[in-house]
């Protein structure tokens, strides 16, 4: 499939686009036809090769003055604009630039500001960027519906110069301008030839072959699409249909059904339940605290959906609500309230006291557009506040319907001992679910202040007493098991402190050695073993893409024996 660039009007739908054609079996190519021309496979092989140099500086520009603020390109319900029109070329054009430099097929530029217009139909009318790469080398870029530019390219570096007088047209027979320091200026002549047909012609190299088209991949376009994000946003530019208030659809346009697709592991998604909650809550829960708007969070929350899974947790303090916000949006958008499982948590520090509970619970309620959480947790404990009076409130709010049932986020067994045998006495309900810190590794220290973990061998054994659901959060230990972490290696201060001791190293190597012979990585065990606990888990975790999403499904697929389990932990010296 051949689409028009850019591949969608933002990274959000962009990202849903390229995990259909992936799960479809598709070839989807990004039509940036001038990465196929001889002229820029000629500039980018002269930058691969220090021709010019250590690379400085790239300055782009494509832009025009259509004369009148009329037509597709001035309507902002259709993705009007200079941006995403034209100046995606530019845009892509300096990433390639900045790949072939690093001796890679493109790199994301490490800041972006942006400036601009935006006219009286809401679109940009003339716009400009000024990006910085991992390395030093900047980028100038300009483009516009309503701006007279010089349709050219100069690549600026610390030996020499590449100019280049049609970058994008590539009608005619070009030239390469080439100035080196201490060399006669040489023009590079470059045949005429039609970039669209060499466009097609590695379209269909690639459907074949059953492989991507290398110079334009998937990973080269999402990448290409929060770079086009950011630089709207330094305009404050979001069109109509993709402001946090939209109905924004599904990628189809029909509606979400659930569990119609497989997870990562092609095994259904699993599920347990909570006593007091009377929805099955999928063992994967969805953690909402990173998404950046409504496009990115619809694409997000509708893969998860449809892998099965039923389980939000967000905050009152996750981006001082507006993640609230999105997720309510989200679920009347989709009309699947009571198909899915809200987890909602509040009273953090320094907001710990049963006033300050109630008040942000009915705040959220309302971000939410919602008139009850299916689950509230405490986002922290405050040892000054006698437990009962959090008893007392949680259990108005649960006879009010506010909530379907709580429980406590960090807190500690004592302390949820102390709430129940409080509950039990008084005639109220007690915890039915507990937050803390759990995985494979075994935390030396927490990541934040006030912070509980539940690794060390008393509390699992409390758990598995008291047969407590838990939804443990960073059970991935911070990407202990995903490869970043080595004894040598201690540039990650917080990895280190948390994490770093011979124990968890070997429970490392375990992990390895178990998912090699699975065929799955070692985060897939890890996931798998906070999976097979005697005790009730539903494991958090936060993608920030839908193919994050899928490979952290993995796990689901994995089984372990109670001999395995032990091995791993270190309570066995075989499996």
């Amino acid at each position: 499939v051949l689409v028009e660039k850019p591949l969608t009007p933002n990274s959000g739908t962009s990202m849903a686009l390229l995990d259909l054609a992936a799960r479809s079996g598709k070839v989807l190519l990004e039509a940036y036809m001038y990465r196929f021309h001889p002229q820029t496979a000629t500039v980018l092989e002269l930058v691969s090769d220090g021709a010019i140099g250590q690379l400085v500086h790239v300055d782009a520009s494509f832009s025009f003055d259509t004369g009148s603020r009329s037509g597709r390109l001035f309507d902002a319900a259709t993705a009007g604009g200079g941006i995403l029109d034209v100046g995606c070329y530019p845009l892509s054009f300096a990433r390639f630039v900045a790949g072939a430099a690093a001796g890679r097929p493109f790199v994301e530029p490490a800041t972006l500001v942006g400036r601009g217009t935006v006219g009286p139909t809401g679109v940009d009318e003339w716009a400009a960027a000024e990006l910085t790469f991992p390395g030093g080398a900047t980028a100038s870029l300009r483009t516009g519906v309503r701006l007279a530019d010089p349709q050219s390219a100069t690549i600026t570096g610390s030996r020499g110069v590449i100019r280049l007088a049609d970058p994008w047209g590539l009608t005619e027979q070009q030239v390469v301008e080439l100035d080196v320091v201490g060399e006669e200026p040489r023009r590079i002549e470059v045949p005429a030839a039609s970039a669209y047909a060499l466009e097609a012609d590695a379209l269909a190299r690639a459907a074949r072959e059953g492989a991507e088209v290398p110079e334009l991949t998937a990973e080269n376009s999402l990448g290409q699409a929060r770079a086009l994000d950011a630089w709207r946003e330094e305009l404050s530019l979001r069109f109509p249909f993709e402001q946090d208030t939209a109905d924004i659809p599904t990628l189809t346009g029909r509606p979400l059904r659930a569990a119609s697709v497989p997870t990562g592991a092609g095994v259904p998604m699993a599920y347990g339940t909570v006593p007091g909650v009377d929805k099955q809550l999928s063992r994967l829960v969805m953690g909402c605290d990173n998404q950046m708007n409504l496009a990115h969070a619809s694409a997000m929350f509708d893969a998860f959906f449809e892998i099965g899974g039923t389980t939000f947790d967000t905050a009152y303090i996750y981006g001082g609500g507006y993640i609230e916000q999105l997720v309510g949006r989200w679920v009347r958008n989709r009309g699947v309230r009571e198909d899915v499982v809200m987890i909602t948590k509040g009273a953090h520090t320094p907001h710990c006291d049963p006033e300050s509970l109630t008040r942000q619970l009915e705040e959220s309620l309302e971000r939410q557009g919602t008139d009850y959480a299916d689950l509230y947790m405490m986002h922290r404990d405050n040892p000054d506040v006698p437990v009962g009076e959090f008893v007392d409130v949680m259990d108005e709010h649960l006879r009010a319907g506010r909530i379907r049932a709580y429980g406590g986020s960090n807190w500690t067994p004592e302390r949820v001992d102390e709430a129940n045998a409080y509950a039990q006495a008084n005639g109220r309900t007690g915890f039915t679910i507990l937050s803390n810190h759990f995985g494979l590794a075994e935390a030396l220290d927490v990541p934040w202040a006030g912070c509980v973990h539940a690794t060390d061998p008393d509390s699992k054994a409390w758990l598995t007493e008291r047969g407590i659901a838990l939804l443990p959060w960073s059970s991935q230990a911070r990407g202990f098991f995903t490869g970043r972490a080595h004894p040598e290696d201690r540039s990650d201060a917080e990895l280190v402190r948390c994490y770093y001791s011979d124990e968890n190293f070997e429970r490392l190597a375990r992990a390895q050695e178990l998912g090699a012979e699975r065929g799955v990585p070692a985060t897939a065990i890890a996931l798998a073993f906070v999976l097979h606990q005697q005790f009730p888990t539903f494991a958090l975790f936060g993608p920030r893409s839908i193919g994050e999403m899928r490979s952290s499904t993995l796990g689901l697929g994995v089984e372990l024996s109670p001999q395995e389990m032990a091995w791993l932990d270190l309570k066995a010296p075989t499996r």
